[in-house]
Formats: structure tokens, C-alpha cells, sequence
């Protein structure tokens, strides 16, 4: 019995070894953890539960019959993050440069059926060579099988990727079809094509960093929401934003214990606005004034800054917040700012995740190039995307509100429950420039008349009575009170039910 023992102790040390010393060390020489140390970090200690731990490729060509290494390049298995069910998988480039095989996928493909059967969260640390070229079809077929698992529990269990090294190729896509992306500063990177073969085929020169790493993917493409300084620090990160969602979509995300007074008044608040209308203000303070103890997750926070989005908590419940931001492009609605929200509120949505939506927006961004990109397009996948959530839904305007963009960000008829405004918040077709010049096109060449028009057209329509005269705002309330009323809204409407007409899917605007 000794003996037996023995050899299984020493057939989980072989495991436990990956690649061997000297590639754990060189590892770490770039300033990366190993595989299971990142779990380690992830994870609850001693909560992880390894599987498919004496797993091996079954390749044979090129000389792979010889080269064979317990858990074939990724570590997979379930645990717990502050108690919570996870399930993960973390990639080892210690063993064969953590290139996916055959087995490899057959590995991850187990667990993410696990998730999916018991309703819970999977997390992939990404780092890989990409596929294993020894094993040919059968490796892009492994792939194919991660893919279409990705796509069949989206919207059913949360998807996160944590891109730690290397992601080329056709590993991309799995990534690319989960719900958050995050990467590590300096030693990861995301390309369907690298930096030798871009010289070949269109003569550009440019690095791997620059191609896709992960300033490039957080400010430039969007494909990931946040780049950390190192392994560490993103694994922190994931703990954190874990804890703001639910396990999957028939579940309600966690509440946490609060020691924030919800009746809390913000005396700040009544002069945030500045007294011109051009003038900027930021936004994330009313965000933190709002929040439970002054916390904002916030998601995407390089990408498109005219929009702010993230997650508070208000009375200890995940809510998720979508707002316009004036200190960048004055809060203008853009074709990255539309995708950027859009994404957000289609998550949020599809886990029971209230929605706050906090509106200053003057329009959508004009120009030739927003044009040609498909503005028109790219602004109906946000439209589409808050006409089709039936959480609970609660907007307030703290000053412009013109024109579609009103209409888009949450307005009371596209679906919000509750809407309200600050005294300061002005909803009208456009500004009130404009708008004399437009109704008073014979009156442009005197200065006096304009000027008296522009103020007769402010005080008409600058202000947030006429909407509030029709219903289309429930209360004008003050801004010191705003997450009293706030979170009194969301309270109320936690019992919110919503029925919509049978389909197979949607066709929204991609």
C-alpha cells in the first residue's frame, strides 16, 4: 500500500512540475507566475480541485510520442473565490509552450460543460503558443469545440479571460466571446495575425506591443476591458469584479453587508453643474457620491472616456451604471462610446443586473468619419440594447438630454421604470443656438432679435418641466438627495417582472 501511495505522490509531483525547473524559472524571469500559482493567487486558499491531472496527448508524428507531460499544458478544475463556485482553467507555457492539443481542449471543454450543468462562472488564464502544429487538424478541431461552448453558455454563466502571455492566432476568438477580458502589461498580447507575417503580406513593420498588447487592445481596439501592471494585481482585479456577479442567469448577484447610510444626503452635489452650459464637470463624482462607500468597478475605463461604465452597489446590490462623460468629446454619443455601453447593457441584462443610467449627452458625435464608420448603425446597437433589457431600469438627467441621443440613453419610452431629473437638466429636440437659427432663419441678421429669441427658447424648453408636464420624467428632485432617491427606486422595483413576445433570437444590429 506504501508503494502505491508512493507512486501516486510521485505522479503528482511529475504533474505538479509542468515543463520542468528550468521553464518555470525562465517563467518567472519575465516576471510571470506559473499556472497554478495564478490559481493559487485567484482562488480561496486550498479551495482548488484539480482534474485531468495525469492527462497526455495521444500525438505520435514527429517524434511527440516521446515528449509527454502530465496535464498536457493546462491546469483545470473548479474552487471558490469568497466562497463563491468557480470553475477555471489556466494555461502553462511550461509545457510546449502551453499550445493546445487535442486532450488539451478536451480538458477545457470538461469543465466548461461542469459550469454549464451546474451554473457557475468559468475564468481562462490565457497563455499559449496557439495551436499545436504536430497535431495538425485534430488541434484546430480542439478549438472549434472551445468555441462553439463559449458560445452556447454566453448569457447563461459569466465568461471571463485573463490574456497572460501569448494569445495568437485562433486562440483569440475563444476570449473574444467571453463577457470581460483583462491582460497584463508588457508580457501579453492578442493577434489573429503576428508581426512577421503583417511585414509579409502588407509590409508594415510594427512589434507584437503595439500590434496587441494590451494598450493597444484597451485603448485603440476595445477588445479588452483593463490592462494591469502584473499577474498579480489582474488576478486581484478578477477577485474583485467577481463579487459584483451573480453565478449565472436564474440567480441574483451576491448582496455584501453595507455600512453606507442610504438616505446619505451630498451637499457636493447641488453645485456640481457649472453655471455655463459649456462648461465640463466629472461625472464619476456623482457616480461616487451615489455609491455604497464611494466604490466604482468601472469597465473598459481607457476605451471611449465620453462614457463611463461599471459597477456600484447600493444597499449592498450590484448595480450597473452607464453614464455620460462631459469631461471627454462633452459627453457626445460616438460609434465607440455606442458599442461600449451597448456591450455593457446587453451583460448586465442578460445576469439581472439593475441598470443606472446617468445622462448629460448634447447628441451624437457629428462628422464625415462617424458617418463612414456607421454611427447610424453602431448607435442602434445601444438603442437596441436598452429597448430590449427588462431589468430594472432607473435614469436620471443631470443636464443635456437633446435630440436621439435622449431618446437612446434609457428614456422612459424605450423602457426605463423610473426617470428622473436634476432642476439643471435641459431636454429639448437640440440646444437653444440651434435652434433659434433654425426657427428664426430671417431673423439671423440681427444680433438683438437672436439673442432675445436663444433666451426665450431656454426659457421655454432649457429646463426639465415640459418633459416632467407629460409624464415623461417621474420627479425632478434635488441633487444633494440623488442616491436616497436612487436607491429607493432600485428597492422598489426589485420585484420587477417583465414578459416579452417568443423568439428564437434577435437580429440586432452587428
Amino acid at each position: 500500500m506504501r508503494e502505491i501511495l508512493e507512486q501516486l505522490e510521485s505522479r503528482r509531483a511529475a504533474a505538479r512540475l509542468g515543463g520542468g525547473q528550468t521553464r518555470i524559472d525562465t517563467q518567472h524571469a519575465k516576471g510571470k507566475l506559473t499556472a497554478r500559482e495564478r490559481l493559487d493567487v485567484l482562488l480561496d486558499e486550498g479551495s482548488f480541485e484539480e482534474y485531468d491531472m495525469y492527462v497526455t496527448h495521444r500525438a505520435t508524428d514527429f517524434g511527440m510520442a516521446e515528449t509527454k507531460v502530465p496535464g498536457d499544458g493546462v491546469v483545470t478544475g473548479w474552487g471558490t473565490i469568497n466562497g463563491r463556485l468557480v470553475y477555471v482553467f489556466s494555461q502553462d507555457f511550461t509545457v510546449l509552450g502551453g499550445s493546445l492539443s487535442e486532450t488539451h481542449a478536451q480538458k477545457i471543454c470538461k469543465i466548461m460543460d461542469m459550469a454549464a450543468r451546474n451554473g457557475a462562472p468559468v475564468i481562462g488564464l490565457n497563455d499559449s503558443g496557439g495551436a499545436r502544429i504536430q497535431e495538425g487538424v485534430a488541434s484546430l478541431a480542439g478549438y472549434a469545440e472551445v468555441f462553439r461552448r463559449n458560445a452556447e453558455v454566453s448569457g447563461v454563466v459569466p465568461q471571463i479571460s485573463v490574456i497572460m502571455g501569448p494569445c495568437a492566432g485562433g486562440a483569440v476568438y475563444s476570449p473574444a466571446m467571453t463577457d470581460f477580458i483583462f491582460m497584463v502589461r508588457d508580457s501579453s498580447y492578442m493577434f489573429v495575425t503576428g508581426p512577421d507575417v503583417v511585414k509579409t503580406v502588407t509590409n508594415e513593420i510594427v512589434t507584437a506591443e503595439d500590434l496587441g498588447g494590451a494598450k493597444t487592445h484597451t485603448t485603440k481596439s476595445s477588445v479588452a476591458d483593463g490592462a494591469f501592471d502584473n499577474d498579480i494585481e489582474a488576478l486581484l482585479k478578477v477577485r474583485d469584479l467577481f463579487d459584483f456577479l451573480p453565478l449565472n442567469n436564474r440567480e441574483q448577484a451576491p448582496v455584501r453587508p453595507f455600512f453606507d447610510d442610504p438616505d446619505r444626503l451630498e451637499a457636493r452635489l447641488d453645485s456640481l453643474i457649472p453655471d455655463s452650459a459649456n462648461k465640463p464637470y466629472d461625472m464619476r463624482e456623482l457616480i461616487l457620491a451615489i455609491a455604497d462607500e464611494g466604490e466604482f468597478h468601472e469597465i473598459a475605463q481607457a476605451f471611449a472616456g465620453n462614457i463611463l461604465t461599471g459597477f456600484i452597489r447600493l444597499e449592498g446590490q450590484t448595480v450597473g451604471v452607464v453614464a455620460n462623460q462631459p469631461m471627454v468629446l462633452a459627453g457626445c454619443l460616438d460609434i465607440d462610446a455606442s458599442r461600449k455601453a451597448a456591450k455593457f447593457v446587453r451583460f448586465c441584462d442578460a445576469f439581472n443586473i439593475p441598470l443606472l443610467t446617468l445622462v448629460d449627452v448634447p447628441g451624437f458625435l457629428p462628422g464625415t468619419s462617424q458617418e463612414y464608420g456607421g454611427i447610424i448603425k453602431h448607435g442602434a446597437k445601444l438603442l437596441f440594447a436598452y429597448s430590449q433589457a427588462t431589468v430594472p431600469m432607473v435614469t436620471l438627467i443631470t443636464r443635456k438630454a437633446y435630440g436621439g441621443a435622449y431618446d437612446v440613453m434609457a428614456s422612459k419610452h424605450i423602457g426605463a421604470d423610473v426617470n428622473y431629473a436634476w432642476p439643471t437638466a435641459e431636454i429639448a429636440v437640440m440646444g437653444a443656438k440651434g435652434a433659434t437659427e433654425i426657427l428664426y432663419r430671417s431673423e439671423l441678421k440681427d444680433p438683438e432679435k437672436i439673442a432675445a429669441r436663444t433666451k426665450e427658447y431656454e426659457d421655454r424648453f432649457a429646463n426639465p418641466f415640459v418633459a416632467a408636464e407629460r409624464g415623461f420624467i417621474d420627479e425632478v428632485i434635488w441633487p444633494h438627495s440623488s442616491r436616497k432617491r436612487l436607491a429607493r427606486a432600485f428597492a422598489m422595483l426589485r420585484s420587477k417582472k417583465q414578459d416579452s413576445h417568443w423568439r428564437k433570437h434577435d437580429t440586432m444590429p452587428l
